[in-house]
């Protein structure tokens, strides 16, 4: 970003100027991270939220037809589920046809009725799986687009003090990104699983205790065996995983040390064999501790398993069980146990799906105090563009201890253009933001054309306001579609009406596609000629318009009608160029005697042979769109503020490194020691 003036003279040689966009109003900022009264984003703060939303709230924007797919969706879970404690039960008609009939020719027939319900099995659980997936799917990816689409509509309603506060833009990318993934997993085809295997877990154990309830206990007394087994492995191995990453960490900033100084390699070599081996060492602890876990998990099933063969012999000898009713039951309370474990990661997403919701919902129920959506407000047949700032009280959000105006006054009247100038941090692009109302003050008021500003419709009174920053913004698609937004609606006509006012008609008509021709941000820098022949546009739309100038380059703005010294939240000097130049002492004549010393700087500096910086080139390459309403009509008048477009060139003054003159058009304060400057 272009650097304003400092105490030292750190003065860029870019000031900004006015353009309309279909609108008498215009306005222009500073752009990016600013040092000048532009809090710094304490946006994310890093933290996230711990909170979650309880899980009905997450089907909170299901319409009727969701409701509809969800209940067909839970009946066709709940069939799919039982479906294999069915299957056990076949299973166990199986055993016993074989074993009853075994000597006898029946044999085919009866397996063979057994197996026709083995289709007919899976002929419902081919039906209900299916309608299970995909009306869950359906569902989920419904509310999930649906959350998504309020989430990005609230994002755009919010105001700027969301942004400084709460989140970022990389926040709001992954949420639209990640957390609605997660969102519609939690609500969609991991919910019908989770009633799938809910269903064959309780039909799995009803079955056993109907058909056994002795042996199906026998069975659940190696529960308590595998949780003590699993929970010890689940330990041992966090423990030895845990050791590895410490020891990989360690050996990853000993080779970052490595690269960094490029000395001691020898002992950074030792030290990061150190930390590999710690880390192989775990890592063979924790292959042994799981493997042990996992034998010992699969030897107490298997001692179940026989445990339930034999007692299952047992039954048919003393309770007159038979060979089918003790496999059916086995085979019964392994389904439903299987499910249950099944189900975990289906836990894990409707948790996930939860925290994820928290700050999405949040945002989605959030009213902004300054609502771009309320069309509640006042509109007027016309404006004229004065504006007074009167005694106006503001600090940022994000640092409401950092007061930045105190009883702030400033007037600038219609048709005028009005320059601020003042070093970092004095609050140029804070009136700049007050005067958009991206904020409001906390005390005092904004007025235009003598109505306070929270009294106007805010969408109608931003597209009377021409914003024109620094730095240029592209969006990556056409010249069309970048012109035309700043227009709902705009017709080709209206773009190619703004293409001309702006100049860059001919350089559009050159393109094999036109209009049509793609852009990004790696095609927004113009050329020093393409600047020029943008800067003319902007000085012939500023006629007749309200413009205020957030300087960087002094000498560029001396034809301004007004030019205001803010110092510290006030304004220490208002006048016009020669109005302020018969003070040597005062603010202004000392801004301009400190750019001049910079400048021979620099100058001398060349000379001897130093590279420029290169941040220290600016160029401008921004869309600006017109409405074909407000050309021509010179007696139309309105108010434009801008900033930051690099016209530098223009007014250039050469020094050599013997004289380090001012330009003969300001006349030369009497020299001040820098110690005594006010600012």
């Amino acid at each position: 970003m272009a650097e304003e003036i400092g105490l030292e003279g750190n003065l860029n040689n870019y000031q900004a100027t006015a353009s309309t966009s279909h609108s008498p109003i215009e306005v222009a900022n500073e752009t990016s991270g600013k040092k000048d009264d532009q809090q710094d984003s304490e946006n994310s703060k890093g933290e996230e939220s711990v909170g979650t939303v309880p899980y009905y709230r997450l089907f909170s924007f299901a319409d009727s037809n969701d409701v509809l797919l969800m209940i067909i969706g839970t009946i066709a879970s709940v069939g799919n589920g039982v479906c294999m404690p069915i299957m056990t039960i076949l299973f166990g008609d199986l055993i016993n046809a074989f074993g009853e009939n075994a000597n006898s020719k029946n044999t085919a027939h009866e397996v063979s009725k057994i197996a026709l319900k083995f289709v007919y099995l899976a002929a419902g659980s081919g039906v209900a799986s299916l309608l299970q997936v995909s009306c869950w799917m359906v569902t989920g990816e419904r509310q999930a687009a649906r959350i998504r689409s309020l989430y990005l509509k609230a994002i755009l309603r919010q105001d700027v003090a969301f942004f400084d506060k709460e989140t970022n833009t990389g926040e709001v990318v992954g949420r639209m990104a990640g957390d609605t993934v997660l969102i519609q997993d939690s609500m969609g085809e991991k919910v019908g699983k989770f009633i799938q295997l809910f269903s064959t877990f309780t039909g799995g154990f009803t079955i056993a205790f109907t058909k056994g309830w002795l042996l199906t206990l026998v069975l659940l007394s190696s529960i308590p065996l595998l949780v003590i087994s699993g929970a010890l492995m689940a330990i041992v191995v966090s423990k030895m995983a845990s050791r590895g990453q410490a020891a990989y960490s360690q050996a990853g900033i000993v080779v970052d040390q490595t690269v960094a100084s490029f000395t001691g390699e020898k002992h950074a070599i030792i030290q990061y064999e150190k930390y590999l081996k710690k880390a192989y060492e775990s890592g063979v602890h924790e292959g042994l501790a799981s493997g042990l876990g996992f034998g010992a998990v699969m030897l107490i099933v298997f001692c179940t398993y026989a445990l339930a063969v034999w007692f299952g012999g047992k039954m048919i000898i003393e309770k007159g069980y038979n060979g089918g009713v003790v496999i059916n039951i086995i085979i019964a309370v392994l389904t439903g146990s299987l499910s249950l474990g099944q189900a975990s990661p289906c836990l894990g997403a409707f948790a996930s799906g939860r925290a994820a919701a928290y700050k999405m919902f949040e945002t989605i129920n959030r009213k902004p105090q300054i609502d771009s959506s309320d069309t509640n407000g006042c509109i007027l047949d016309d404006i004229l563009g004065d504006i007074e700032l009167r005694d106006v009280c503001f600090s940022y959000p994000a640092r409401p201890d950092e007061p930045i105006f105190d009883g702030f006054s400033l007037s600038m009247h219609s048709g005028t253009t009005s320059a601020l100038v003042g070093q970092s941090g004095s609050g140029k692009s804070t009136v700049i933001s007050l005067i958009e109302r991206f904020y409001d003050p906390q005390a005092g008021e904004i007025l235009i054309d003598g109505i306070n500003l929270r009294e106007f419709q805010l969408r109608w009174i931003r597209e009377k306001i021409g914003l024109v920053g620094q730095e240029p913004v592209l969006f990556s698609s056409s010249i069309k579609d970048n012109i035309a937004y700043g227009k709902d609606g705009a017709t080709i006509e209206e773009i190619t009406a703004a293409a001309e006012l702006a100049n860059a008609a001919k350089f559009i008509d050159k393109l094999p596609q036109g209009l049509d021709t793609l852009v990004d941000e790696a095609t927004s820098a113009l050329d020093v000629e393409s600047e020029h022949v943008v800067q003319e546009a902007l000085d012939r739309i500023m006629v007749n318009r309200t413009t205020v100038i957030v300087a960087h380059r002094l000498s560029t703005i001396k034809n301004a009608d007004m030019i205001a010294v803010v110092h510290q939240g006030k304004v220490v000097e208002k006048g016009s160029h020669l109005e302020l130049l018969k003070d040597p002492d005062g603010a202004y004549c000392q801004l301009i005697r400190l750019q001049e010393v910079n400048r021979c700087d620099k100058e001398k500096a060349e000379n001897v042979g130093l590279a420029r910086n290169p941040s220290e080139r600016h160029s401008f390459g921004r869309s600006i769109s017109l409405a074909s309403s407000g050309r021509g009509n010179s007696s139309r008048r309105s108010f434009s503020v801008s900033f930051g477009i690099p016209i530098g060139h223009i007014e250039e003054t050469v020094v050599t490194d013997s004289e380090c003159t001012p330009p003969a058009a300001i006349e030369q304060p009497q020299e001040v020691p820098r110690h005594d400057l006010p600012i």
